[in-house]
């Protein structure tokens, strides 16, 4: 067994020698340099997660209506902020890239110029979505006891749109060199200010009032303003300090022309991979809000844990997607080989601990969300019981697939991810779903079934595409 362990996890084992360009670290090496960027990373997401379900819980407090009203809010929400997830692949990638060939200053040239970009696009988003606030819920397929507060709640948060959409950019590009800890500090503190704020907004207290639910969302804009000052802060210290990413209100801010075609190139597949994700995500979110409110709020609640282990995947996905990226920057595409490989090996490992703590532990984890006095309370949690055995089944699927697709993006290879969404989660989640919720009445366990599948042929089809090499020759 030891053998076998030694063979799957060493280096050596994960690139031939014909197609060895240099030096190699050792096993040990490679895995402590994607320590040293995935800790944080993963750190911040894991507490991000952690955070936000904080944040449902106290919401929680208000009974099964709120919470389904808030969740209804989350693919919609997505979906507007699709655009800038895409533009952040590209300025990941990009940035990653210059950072491999030492070209600093074009660097800095494609993180202001992607500032410049998201506050357009911003500010244009923010004008058109908030008047549709209401129509948009009840697409989502809110309820009449969870229109209007799922609408005021979307309402509430588009007005941040920029300042979310800025700090989301700036951190991208703080990903992109590997600044991992930067963007961990302002994630986190964010989040923390979120939970303070929920608690004396969302009950009143300490002679705050209660505003409920959009209280919640108030705590969360607070958060996202708190968030971006400590983005904006850090770039501005790191011309002081002789950062490799800085900026400083002299410098030119006119939109550079490469740096625009640029990001654009990568993110423009991304923004295609983006929207299938989200009008998958959508379709296959209205499918389960039309079970009910019960089935919602169980899926909701499923669904924080599922998140929760995404973060870990996203978090070692990031080591990934930065040292592809610079790797090739170095003309090492033997190292970038190596890197994602490491990264997916660490994936798998956490993804089973995972699965096995998800499974013994789901029944007091599911109680911290609900109210006991609700009378919804205890039917939510036996569906949600069985829902979270899928969650476990989710798990080495998940991470594998987030962190593999994850270097295919440092490595610009986002047309192909793009057609993966595209097939797996615009086409078959959502044809799984109806067909398991309305053809064989599966309910929800059916739905989540679905996803599963999904999840199962995208990883499947990810690690074909990495094994073969076809990206180290794509240019950024």
């Amino acid at each position: 067994m030891p053998g076998l362990l030694k063979r799957i996890f060493s280096v050596e084992s994960m690139v031939g020698s014909a197609r060895v360009q240099g030096e190699l670290p050792t096993t040990k090496e490679a895995y402590r340099n994607i320590a040293q960027i995935a800790l944080p990373s993963v750190l911040e997401m894991v507490l991000t997660s952690l955070i936000g379900s904080i944040d449902t819980m106290m919401v929680g407090t208000l009974g099964t209506t709120a919470i389904a009203a808030v969740g209804l809010v989350g693919q919609p929400r997505m979906l507007m902020l699709s655009l800038f997830f895409a533009l952040n692949v590209g300025v990941t990638a990009i940035v990653a890239r210059r950072k491999g060939e030492d070209r600093q200053a074009d660097a800095n040239k494609t993180l202001r110029t992607a500032i410049v970009m998201m506050l357009a696009l911003s500010a244009a988003l923010m004008a058109l979505l908030i008047p549709l606030a209401r129509p948009l819920m009840i697409f989502a397929g809110a309820m009449e006891d969870t229109v209007e507060l799922a609408a005021t709640y979307f309402r509430i948060l588009g007005w941040v749109l920029p300042l979310n959409a800025l700090s989301m950019g700036i951190n991208a590009a703080q990903r992109g060199v590997g600044n991992t800890r930067i963007t961990m500090y302002c994630n986190v503190t964010a989040n923390l200010v979120n939970v303070l704020f929920n608690y004396l907004l969302i009950g009143g207290n300490l002679g705050f009032p209660a505003l409920g639910v959009a209280g919640a969302a108030y705590a969360t804009a607070i958060g996202f303003a708190v968030g971006f000052a400590m983005a904006v802060t850090a770039l501005v210290r790191g011309g002081l300090r002789g950062d490799f990413l800085h900026v400083h209100i002299s410098d030119n801010w006119k939109p550079d022309g490469e740096s625009v075609k640029g990001i654009i190139k990568v993110g423009g597949n991304a923004l295609i991979e983006q929207v299938a994700l989200r009008i998958g995500f959508f379709s296959y979110a209205r499918i389960v809000a039309s079970l009910g409110t019960i089935a919602f709020a169980a899926h909701q609640i499923c669904m924080q844990f599922l998140n929760l282990s995404f973060t870990f995947a996203d978090g070692v996905g990031v080591a990934g997607t930065s040292l592809v990226g610079q790797m090739l920057g170095r003309r090492r595409p033997d190292l970038s080989t190596i890197y994602g490989r490491c990264a997916q090996r660490m994936a798998f490992v956490i993804s089973l601990l995972l699965a096995t703590l998800v499974v013994l532990l789901r029944g007091p984890a599911i109680s911290l969300f609900l109210n006991a006095a609700d009378a919804n309370a205890e039917e939510v949690r036996a569906l949600a019981l069985r829902v979270m055995l899928i969650v476990a089944l989710f798990q080495p699927f998940q991470m594998s697939s987030v962190v593999i697709s994850g270097c295919l993006r440092g490595a610009g290879d986002n047309r192909f991810v793009a057609g993966v969404m595209i097939v797996c989660v615009m086409l078959i989640r959502p044809v799984m779903a109806l067909m398991a919720v309305f053809v064989f009445h599966l309910g929800l366990v059916g739905a989540w079934l679905a996803s599963l599948i999904d999840m199962t042929i995208r990883m499947t089809l990810v690690m074909r595409r990495f094994a073969g090499g076809k990206w180290h020759a794509i240019k950024v």
